[in-house]
């Protein structure tokens, strides 16, 4: 009779430890957790690749022709503004932006000069379908290299909210590059 209250005791006193330890690890309320080598250079190189892809995807939102690619390049827009404010609060960033503020000096700033080969290319290209051939296959390119981003930081990261982001940003890149062929190969049919 006493050892089952006494590993009844102990049970629940387990219970009210293990919350109260937990809360002592980690970081505070709020804050960022701290960034390793494997989580600065996966917020690094997402962040370029994403701001890629939002540069050009603004500009396909006028210059683009197919329907279905001007609503692509819509939804992409979103989901970049938004990863990149994800990303900026992992980092340590203080609150965060207001929807669709991030300027595209900040964008052409942060893609480099390989980058910005792409998006003057773009640019350059002629409104239409000339544009949307060039557009699918920057996105294509773009979405590959994002994958490959994602894979790897999977394999070799560390902290576990970025863990869980890059899990959720690898599914969106494999759907986007589903729906980019699709676009692609009716493109053509069309």
């Amino acid at each position: 009779m006493y050892r089952r209250h006494l590993l009844f005791g102990a049970a629940v006193a387990t219970a009210f430890a293990v919350p109260a330890l937990a809360q002592t690890r980690g970081p505070a309320g709020g804050s960022a957790p701290e960034m390793g080598p494997a989580e600065t250079t996966h917020s690094q190189q997402t962040m370029k690749s994403g701001a890629l892809s939002l540069a050009t995807s603004r500009l396909a939102v006028d210059k683009a022709q197919n329907p279905l690619l001007k609503q692509f390049a819509r939804f992409e827009v979103a989901e970049q503004e938004t990863i990149a404010e994800i990303i900026k609060t992992m980092q340590g960033a203080n609150g965060s932006t207001a929807e669709g503020s991030a300027p595209n000096a900040e964008a052409k700033a942060m893609i480099g000069d390989e980058g910005n080969k792409i998006l003057d290319k773009l640019k350059s290209a002629k409104a239409g379908a000339d544009f949307d051939i060039e557009y699918v296959k920057a996105q294509i390119d773009g979405h590959q290299e994002l994958l490959k981003i994602q894979e790897t930081y999977i394999k070799s990261g560390k902290a576990r909210e970025q863990i869980s982001v890059a899990k959720l940003a690898r599914g969106q890149v494999k759907e986007h590059l589903t729906l980019l062929d699709y676009i692609k190969s009716n493109a053509k049919k069309g």
